[in-house]
């Protein structure tokens, strides 16, 4: 599957990580062209089965079928104003976790979530879906958390965009975890922010993971 990864931060890089691990190809398109550069040289150390990755600037991408926003909240949705037609047609994930500025509570408004907001400006035939806000960069590259495959959560209401972000995820050896519809993603930013703000407490150094067992 062609993939698109809009930002090439270390969010980006590391869902790119579990992509091409599972055999996928990557797009990366950021405003600084040598970071999307540098970021698609690294991760295609770790392609397996034929993946490629390669850039593209914003303006003349050629989108994959999936589409991820990695970028911070507000950005996405300037992006996908930015995109328009575009992204007729494609799945749309959104990542982000809507913090306020001090960084210890959500910017969105109540029974309202990111991956909402992004639905609202995208383009009526983009598949909207919220996932990866639970999991940290560096845990991605590995896709893995003390052994245990990292669960990614994933909220939307098309279900066959979700089929296609849940192949993905498992050809990256994780778990895809449905959650169900979109306004579902109110409850797992809820959950992104208090992992956030767990970190100090247990002092995991961004090595930690949300994960269910039974």
């Amino acid at each position: 599957m062609k993939t698109t990864i809009i930002g090439a931060g270390n969010m980006g890089q590391g869902i790119a990580s579990r992509f091409v691990a599972g055999g996928h190809s990557v797009t990366f398109v950021d405003a600084d062209p040598q970071a999307a550069e540098k970021a698609a040289a690294e991760i295609l150390a770790s392609a397996q089965n034929g993946a490629t990755v390669d850039t593209a600037h914003l303006d003349d991408v050629e989108l994959g079928e999936v589409v991820v926003l990695a970028l911070w909240y507000g950005a996405n949705k300037q992006v996908v104003q930015q995109l328009g037609d575009k992204l007729s047609g494609k799945v749309v994930v959104d990542i982000a976790n809507p913090l306020n500025e001090t960084f210890d509570g959500l910017a969105t408004a109540p029974g309202s979530s990111s991956a909402e907001e992004v639905a609202e400006v995208a383009n009526p035939g983009a598949a909207v879906l919220k996932a990866f806000n639970t999991t940290f960069a560096g845990t991605l590259h590995s896709g893995a958390v003390d052994g245990q495959p990292l669960d990614v959560f994933i909220a939307g209401d098309n279900e066959t965009a979700k089929g296609k972000l849940k192949q993905l995820v498992e050809d990256g050896g994780m778990r895809p975890v449905d959650i169900g519809p979109l306004e579902r993603a109110r409850n797992i930013e809820a959950m992104g922010l208090l992992h956030i703000i767990l970190q100090s407490e247990l002092n995991t150094k961004w090595g930690s993971g949300v994960k269910i067992l039974g």
